[in-house]
């Protein structure tokens, strides 16, 4: 991990500033992060001892999405928007298991990600990673490397792992979704998954979300902890798939998985699959 005093980053990298990617690869236990989102992260840390569990049942609902895409929806091509830092289990190496030679968009804006990515994801023909912001879904559906890739004609599998709770509601979150779904054809595969805000249903819940929120937005400039109707009107069109919109360690939980993120953070990160009819 880089040291404390003298942090040499890549070119291009602002050691400064926190980034929303390297504080989730220190909750993951990677080593791609920097003084500033240590304390970041360590500040978290004291409102919600169990992030790392809530960021490992992140890769894990990731794993079981990705593999349920592409083995039992058939899904060849996928779209990963916020790929964030390579850790193990990338959603290349999730599908090609399944589906050899499965085509795989991946999709970040913050520097680093970028420099890792080119390295370790763009590995081959069959994956790319394209400089783009959520917030401009034109952008990344018509970028030539996405459309190298993807074929719009048939089921693409559009991925938004914890990326929706970093835009802000005034950016619309709901409209790029759409916007994003919008091109897809049926049969296609839209998996969310999002930090949650369970209001009166978990009060305690609740009260840590307002505050982590608060957190986020004081050092990482975005956070959104929204409501399960705000979530669910991501899915609008779509069929949603059992078990729905939930907590993310009981969609469909598989053997050798954690099968609950000890303390309160179990209910303020879910997550959920739905098909373009």
């Amino acid at each position: 991990m880089p040291g404390s005093e003298q942090e040499s980053a890549p070119s291009g990298i602002d050691t400064s500033k926190p980034s929303v990617a390297r504080v989730y690869d220190y909750m993951l236990g990677g080593k791609d992060n920097y003084e500033i989102d240590r304390h970041v992260a360590q500040a978290a840390l004291k409102i919600a001892p169990d992030a790392p569990q809530a960021a490992q049942a992140n890769r894990e609902f990731l794993r079981r999405t990705v593999r349920h895409l592409a083995a039992e929806a058939g899904i060849r091509q996928f779209l990963d928007i916020g790929s964030g830092l390579p850790t193990q289990g990338n959603v290349h190496e999730v599908a090609q298991a399944v589906i050899p030679g499965a085509h795989v968009v991946y999709v970040d804006h913050d520097p680093i990600v970028l420099a890792h990515g080119r390295a370790l994801l763009a590995v081959d023909e069959t994956t790319t990673i394209v400089d783009a912001d959520a917030r401009e879904p034109e952008k990344i559906l018509d970028d030539p490397r996405t459309r190298a890739l993807i074929d719009f004609g048939e089921p693409v599998g559009l991925l938004l792992f914890g990326i929706l709770h970093h835009l802000k509601d005034e950016e619309d979150p709901a409209g790029i979704a759409a916007r994003l779904i919008r091109p897809l054809p049926s049969g296609s595969h839209v998996v969310i998954s999002h930090f949650h805000n369970p209001m009166e249903a978990h009060p305690e819940v609740s009260e840590q979300a307002f505050t982590a929120e608060q957190l986020f937005n004081e050092h990482l400039g975005t956070g959104r902890w929204r409501t399960r109707e705000e979530i669910l009107a991501y899915f609008d069109g779509l069929e949603l798939l059992e078990p729905g919109l939930v907590p993310l360690p009981e969609w469909r939980p598989e053997t050798g998985d954690h099968q609950a993120m000890p303390g309160i953070t179990y209910h303020t990160f879910v997550g959920g699959v739905g098909r373009k009819p």
